[in-house]
């Protein structure tokens, strides 16, 4: 039997054994027709079936079961989520073979398959799993197919024995950057990496059992170097070699990116001076060093928002763009459209200089530019952040903040990024439990998730790396009064004060690093040190000062190794002292009006702190210097990429 042409050209065929009886033929008159109507409803399918040349792999919506006979429809659901229906011919002894050929119009929209023209599907003794490798194959070739990343699969190989033997066998496509390649008459090594893990993975590339055979072999090696990025198709397989569970035996492979002038690639197979690799800092990610330092970074801000999440905290996105000046240090970048080689002209045709104090003269050359007054990038988030603690309780920020300090030291960096809780209802040793709670927080989300990275770092910056973290994750931090400290520091120094760079120590001195170093790691026998109650003159306007008059709330971090990891304290809540502390710090009341507000409707004793976020990458990775665990470090003289 055989329909007419339609709009969807289709042929279906049914043979059977003659029937002699009436009931027989009504058997078979009730079996085509329902044949026919499962076949137009494929026909009418959103998504149409891939192309194979065996056992049916027909994408299915709704369609459960095939006509009698005995077919089955199990789902089968790829990567991106589609729903594929696999049809077994489970009709062992029956007389009947079906054959459904679909038109050519009928085409995937999305997913891994294409087809260009009808394909024929039937059931069939053929395995479907070779069917499946040939279509992927085909596939593969064509798009490349849906990658699996390789941190993945070693995270699967290496956890346990039982995940690894599961893995033996299975089918998957990488993506990654070449970094090395050892390449024999017909077989070749090469390490791939993509991003995803410390480790890269070995492809092995035989040409007798990959797509192309040995054309395409000697295609690959000859173009591929260190540095291209490229596509495989593969088997994983049990690995012989030490140190790999499992590798990939190459069934093809295609060429995504070639390196040009493979002579000039910055990043030859030899080690690179970290001061070489700033120059390069948009290559610089595909080396061991600061792509370890770029995952570390990522898994330790998860871990500081998982903290603060768990804690009831709740995320605030302050501005970057602000008119007051947190620390009052007046070392900010300004904000100006107003053009630098044509200023505006004043009265008289004057021309504002910095020198010009008058209240007027500023206001009228101010009315030139975009906010009507100065603005600045922000050196803090903390302002903002006690505005919204004084009305929804524990808040935290994180984000961007911006110094224009002309310092080239390893410890500073004019954009940098800053972690600012702050708390309402609290104190001083609040602030300083939450902050002992975070680093710990971070210091263990680091350990968990990023083993392997750490342990590069524990063996070429800086030995015995994961006994600190150890101990910074474990062992209680320790607190200590500022006065004291200054005894001790004292006492010690007089033993041999050339040992000392700044010997000259006593009450309002400003801690320098070896001081504070010393206090951590002699006295604190390296654990991480609280140090409390300052000197007031020597601390911003907002902390709250203490009953004795010469000191205020603030705390210091100490961690060895570094020195201050973070300072914070309990905020000034009266608002008359806070009034006059304005004066005394020299700063303009009228631009803290809504900063002084706080203190007029229903102020609460509130504290917060700060942690510098690359010194923190720092202290858990070794790495001295904060230029190098930050993508693109800006200082005075560098604002390259």
């Amino acid at each position: 039997c055989s329909l007419k042409k339609t709009a969807h050209p289709t042929r279906v065929c049914i043979y059977s054994m003659p029937s002699q009886s009436l009931l027989r033929r009504g058997v078979l008159a009730l079996f085509f027709t329902t044949a026919i109507a499962v076949t137009m409803k494929m026909m009418t399918l959103r998504r149409t079936t891939p192309p194979v040349k065996a056992a049916a792999l027909v994408q299915a919506r709704g369609c459960r079961k095939m006509v009698a006979g005995k077919m089955a429809t199990n789902a089968i659901v790829n990567r991106r989520g589609e729903g594929f229906a696999s049809m077994h011919n489970n009709m062992a002894g029956h007389h009947h073979y079906y054959n459904y050929q679909l038109g050519s119009h009928h085409r995937r929209r999305r997913g891994l398959f294409a087809t260009k023209s009808g394909a024929t599907i039937h059931t069939s003794k053929d395995s479907l799993e070779d069917v499946a490798e040939d279509s992927v194959r085909k596939t593969f070739a064509s798009q490349g197919g849906k990658r699996t990343k390789v941190g993945d699969i070693l995270k699967s190989s290496l956890s346990l024995e039982a995940k690894k033997s599961e893995l033996i066998g299975k089918q998957v496509v990488i993506k990654g950057w070449v970094r090395t390649l050892r390449a024999q008459k017909q077989l070749a090594f090469m390490e791939i990496n993509d991003g995803s893990s410390f480790s890269g993975i070995q492809v092995v590339i035989d040409a007798g059992k990959m797509e192309g055979g040995v054309d395409k072999f000697e295609d690959v090696t000859s173009k591929v170097t260190t540095g291209a990025s490229v596509a495989v198709l593969g088997k994983l397989v049990e690995s012989p070699g030490k140190g790999q569970a499992v590798e990939i035996q190459c069934e093809d492979i295609k060429i995504v990116g070639v390196v040009q002038d493979g002579d000039k690639y910055p990043l030859q197979k030899k080690r690179h001076s970290l001061e070489f690799l700033r120059s390069i800092a948009h290559l610089r990610a595909r080396t061991n060093t600061f792509a370890a330092v770029s995952r570390v970074r990522s898994s330790l801000a998860l871990g500081i928002h998982n903290y603060f999440h768990s804690m009831g905290f709740k995320h605030l996105h302050s501005p970057i763009i602000t008119a007051s000046d947190c620390e009052g240090a007046g070392e900010m970048f300004r904000v100006t459209t107003i053009d630098p080689q044509n200023p505006p002209s004043l009265k008289n045709n004057k021309k504002k200089s910095d020198d010009d104090d008058n209240d007027d003269t500023m206001k009228e050359f101010y009315k030139n530019d975009f906010f009507d007054k100065p603005a600045y990038l922000t050196v803090s988030g903390q302002l903002s952040g006690e505005t919204y603690a004084c009305a929804m309780g524990d808040i935290y920020t994180f984000g961007p903040t911006f110094r224009a300090e002309n310092s080239q030291t390893s410890r500073h960096l004019a954009e940098f990024w800053m972690i600012e809780p702050e708390m309402a209802f609290a104190d001083i040793f609040d602030a300083m439990d939450n902050c002992e709670g975070m680093v710990r927080a971070a210091a263990t989300a680091a350990m968990e998730e990023c083993s392997d990275d750490l342990e590069f770092f524990g063996k070429f910056y800086e030995k015995g790396l994961k006994e600190r973290l150890d101990l910074i994750a474990n062992k209680p931090f320790m607190k200590i009064e500022y006065k004291e400290a200054i005894k001790l520091l004292q006492e010690e120094i007089t033993k041999d004060a050339s040992k000392w760079e700044y010997p000259d120590v006593g009450f309002g001195t400003d801690l320098a690093t070896e001081h504070e170093r010393w206090i951590c790691e002699k006295w604190g026998q390296g654990a991480a040190t609280f140090v409390y109650n300052y000197p007031r003159d020597i601390k911003a306007f907002y902390m709250r000062d203490n009953d004795d008059g010469k000191t205020v709330a603030a705390f210091d971090l100490l961690v060895p190794g570094v020195g201050e990891l973070a300072g914070g304290s309990q905020r000034e809540e009266r608002y008359d002292v806070l009034q006059k502390k304005l004066k005394e710090f020299d700063l303009i009341e009228d631009d803290y009006w809504w900063y002084m507000d706080l203190r007029k409707y229903g102020s609460v004793p509130h504290a917060g702190y700060g942690v510098g976020f690359e010194r923190l990458v720092c202290y858990l990775t070794g790495m001295t210097n904060v230029r190098d665990v930050i993508p693109y470090p800006r200082y005075p003289g560098n604002a390259e990429f």
